[in-house]
């Protein structure tokens, strides 16, 4: 075997490689959110962060990076050095929708960052106002009908979760309405609590205090069973059967991070998901802790994203 100065480097530089894995972590870390402080996707990565703290023996830092539609921190996460230092905290929206919903992607999350697994899954919240008679989610789906499109729905954003939850639950019951987009679930419950718009599609921490107060009504939730905060609101499936669609949060990394680093970090999410007190935060919060691994975690992104380009497809929706 010829030896290069080029192998010689590299072995020279392998054993300080294999002990800055052993020592992982020796300096605290970020967990990077693509949304601002205060949202859902925030306050689940504030807790997982909380949790693997005393964990990994380092502090777990949240920094928000939101723009471009949630693809900012994204790009950030595929550009920062394979250390684990940097982890993502990825959404359906940047992982699943974005690569069919913008059509200049610079990153594809698929190709870039490696799962590490999944902390929690959230159910949405379908929610009226005094614009809908409606008690139930048969009797709004009754009084879409009747408006033969004219009954109008908010969300956050053109290309929200909010609105293809809203995209996808008229396509399978067959119905039409009209979209008004938002700059945030805020406004856009305002309008509904203030008649202007029929229904909402959102998350619950965005509404609790709206449908505590009996401003708004809540319909149905959108996972596939009950959740404990709002025990007596069925699934949107009990009327519209198969129908599903939540917020899915989970951590990810940089392709190529060591995989001892990646086993280090998957292990410290994983026992910061079994502490009861985080478990029951995010319940608190509506979200279900998850126990899905780093390759269960991918192949939920894969699926997702295939789901959502095609709802993405029939509602023809853009955001250029």
């Amino acid at each position: 075997m010829m030896i290069t100065r080029r192998t010689a480097f590299a072995a020279a530089l392998a054993p300080a490689a294999a002990a800055a894995q052993q020592d992982f972590p020796n300096r605290p870390l970020r967990i990077l959110t693509a949304f601002a402080a205060g949202g859902g996707t925030d306050l689940i990565a504030r807790a997982i962060a909380h949790a693997m703290t005393p964990v990994l023996g380092q502090q777990v830092l949240v920094e928000n990076r939101p723009g471009a539609g949630g693809n900012l921190a994204t790009e950030v996460a595929a550009q920062a050095p394979a250390d684990g230092y940097t982890i993502l905290m990825g959404n359906h929206g940047p992982m699943s929708v974005n690569p069919t919903l913008f059509r200049n992607l610079r990153v594809d999350p698929e190709r870039a960052l490696t799962p590490l697994g999944l902390v929690a899954d959230a159910p949405l919240v379908v929610v009226v106002g005094p614009r809908s008679r409606a008690q139930n989610m048969r009797q709004l789906l009754d009084e879409v009908r009747a408006g033969r499109g004219d009954t109008t729905y908010g969300s956050a954003s053109n290309g929200s979760a909010s609105h293809l939850a809203a995209a996808l639950l008229m396509q399978m019951a067959d119905l039409r309405a009209e979209h008004v987009p938002y700059r945030g679930a805020g406004p856009a419950l305002t309008d509904v609590a203030a008649g202007t718009l029929h229904f909402m599609i959102t998350t619950l921490p965005s509404v609790v205090g709206l449908l505590n107060s009996n401003v708004l009504r809540a319909l149905g939730v959108t996972g596939e069973q009950r959740i404990p905060v709002i025990p007596n609101v069925p699934t949107v499936a009990e009327t519209v059967p198969g129908y599903k669609a939540t917020a899915w949060y989970g951590l990810l990394v940089r392709q190529g991070t060591p995989e001892a680093i990646i086993a280090r970090l998957t292990s410290a999410m994983q026992a910061g998901l079994r502490d009861p007190a985080l478990n029951a935060r995010l319940r608190d919060e509506g979200a279900e802790p998850s126990n899905l691994d780093g390759p269960g975690f991918a192949q939920l992104i894969r699926e997702e994203r295939v789901r959502w380009a095609e709802v993405i497809r029939r509602a023809n929706i853009t955001v250029d």
